[in-house]
């Protein structure tokens, strides 16, 4: 299935969500790596403020490029980056801040079943960079510009944002853990039909 969401996402709106559906999404998406991953950890460990609200939110493990011109920032590149750096700050991330969806390429092994009920992971093609940068309106905000443009939380104004594919979702079913299944069966499958020759 095809769905439109706008952000902030809804549990609701998740719940409707299945593994394989694509997503378009409009509204505001953060984007977060390594670095802005340990800043929002730390952060609520410490049970300081954060500069930005994650309650239905949307994170997009994405180091973007950006040119300043006189009055904003216009983003030249924005594909996401591999998302199995961040799996073991995930979950602290999840229980902590109501976000809904994380957006990035890879998957995230072993994490379906803490987004159970409560947020999905989003894959989006490797490789087209400029063409992400194309569904984004604008730039409208940025935080914590010290760790530098790829660590920096950007705060991104996107349109119909896509396609996204459902690659883990809120039932738990995980589209990598499926296609690794699949390839271990035909991998036995050829080494059995070998043996019996």
């Amino acid at each position: 299935m095809e769905h439109r969401l706008t952000t902030p996402l809804t549990k609701e709106a998740i719940l409707k969500l299945k593994a394989g559906d694509i997503l378009y999404l409009t509204g505001s998406v953060f984007t977060a790596r390594d670095e802005a991953h340990r800043h929002i950890l730390d952060a609520l460990s410490h049970h300081r403020k954060l500069p930005f609200g994650l309650t239905g939110a949307v994170i997009y493990h994405c180091g973007p490029l950006l040119r300043k011109t006189e009055n904003s920032w216009q983003v030249v590149s924005a594909g996401p980056t591999t998302s199995e750096r961040m799996t073991q700050m995930t979950p602290a991330l999840v229980e902590n801040t109501g976000i809904r969806a994380i957006i990035g390429k890879g998957g995230m092994k072993g994490i379906a079943p803490l987004l159970k009920g409560r947020c999905v992971y989003l894959a989006y093609t490797g490789g087209c960079a400029v063409l992400a940068a194309e569904g984004i309106s604008r730039v409208a905000n940025i935080h914590w510009q010290n760790l530098g443009m790829a660590e920096a939380v950007w705060e991104f104004e996107v349109k119909d944002f896509g396609p996204l594919i459902v690659g883990i979702d809120s039932y738990g079913v995980d589209l990598y853990e499926k296609v690794l299944e699949k390839a271990s069966e035909a991998l036995k499958a050829i080494v059995m039909a070998s043996d019996s020759k």
